[in-house]
């Protein structure tokens, strides 16, 4: 395969491949180091960012802050403020984490989101 055009100074070529006593060249199996990582492979377990799990005080402080960052934006409209107040006075932490297991600050403010949409229409 290498000449001496291709090879003028008769130096050793290495290729991904290996020859073997008869100096047949055979690939290396790229799909054997593959499997071994797969084989080694530890369970998943994904957190977003990194972000610690919140408790429920953490819930309920950062749901009256939510609840009243609402109400600011919303302060020229009476009957929004009525269905905040409402929503705040229901709300029970125990149950919103029942309902929403494992939850960090991002999901936090997607549920939230998602809950106080229909509200602020």
């Amino acid at each position: 395969m290498f000449n001496n055009v291709n090879n003028p100074f008769n130096r050793a070529i290495s290729s991904s491949t290996s020859s073997d006593s008869n100096g047949r060249r055979q690939k290396e199996d790229p799909k054997e180091e593959l499997k071994k990582y797969i084989d080694e492979d530890e369970p998943d377990e994904v957190l977003i960012g990194g972000q610690p799990i919140l408790t429920e005080d953490e819930v309920l402080a950062m749901t009256k802050q939510y609840i009243a960052k609402l109400k600011n934006e919303h302060e020229n409209n009476e009957k929004v403020q009525k269905k905040l107040d409402k929503y705040l006075e229901n709300f029970d932490v125990k149950k919103f984490m029942k309902k929403n297991p494992n939850m960090t600050s991002p999901d936090f403010y997607m549920v939230m989101f998602n809950e106080t949409e229909g509200l602020v229409k």
